[in-house]
């Protein structure tokens, strides 16, 4: 990255930047054809500052550039004469660089080839099959009075009342029978 004393350094050395602000001061004053050359100048300096920071991005390069001829143009009025105008100028394109690449990181983010969600979460049939087995044999291990509330509530989707009724178990008994089941499950599946 170029500092900003020697950008404003080398655009000095070649008079662009006498040039850019004398034809800024006339296009101020209002003289239209003044600040036509003062955009093609200018869009020729930053294009070649744009290409050395985007060199990545070739393409996007006239797109970056339109975005900063735009804030410079929105921006005239923050400009300060003291300054020099390349040095205000790399900082609103250091600005809109950062933005551009900030934009193309989250889209690629978004858009990563490398996740497929599809089959991130795929089940296979045999996956399910081997955990439906599984948990029926660890099951198969807890008393009733754990194993059917386990199997009625957290299986099948039936209410705790529902479970209560079928089973011939209180609700609360549902409930104590849950919990004491799945940690008797966790106990079995740690070994």
């Amino acid at each position: 990255m170029i500092a900003p004393d020697e950008t404003t350094h080398r655009a000095a050395a070649n008079g662009v930047e006498e040039r850019l602000k004398a034809l800024l001061h006339r296009a101020i004053d209002g003289d239209a054809t003044a600040y036509a050359s003062f955009l093609r100048i200018l869009s020729g300096y930053l294009r070649g500052m744009l290409r050395r920071r985007l060199r990545a991005y070739e393409d996007d390069v006239e797109d970056v550039l339109q975005e900063v001829l735009f804030a410079l143009h929105n921006g005239l009025h923050t400009y300060r004469n003291q300054v020099p105008l390349t040095a205000w100028a790399s900082a609103i394109v250091r600005h809109k660089v950062a933005d551009f690449l900030r934009a193309r990181a989250h889209r690629e983010a978004l858009h990563d080839p490398i996740v497929d969600d599809a089959e991130l979460f795929a089940v296979s049939e045999t996956e399910s099959l081997d955990a439906r087995r599984d948990i029926g044999s660890l099951l198969e291990r807890l008393p009733e009075r754990q194993r059917a509330p386990i199997e009625h509530v957290r299986l099948h989707g039936m209410s705790v009342a529902e479970t209560a009724k079928l089973t011939g178990l209180s609700e609360a008994a549902v409930k104590v029978g849950i919990h004491r089941g799945i940690k008797a499950l966790s106990r079995l599946i740690r070994g």
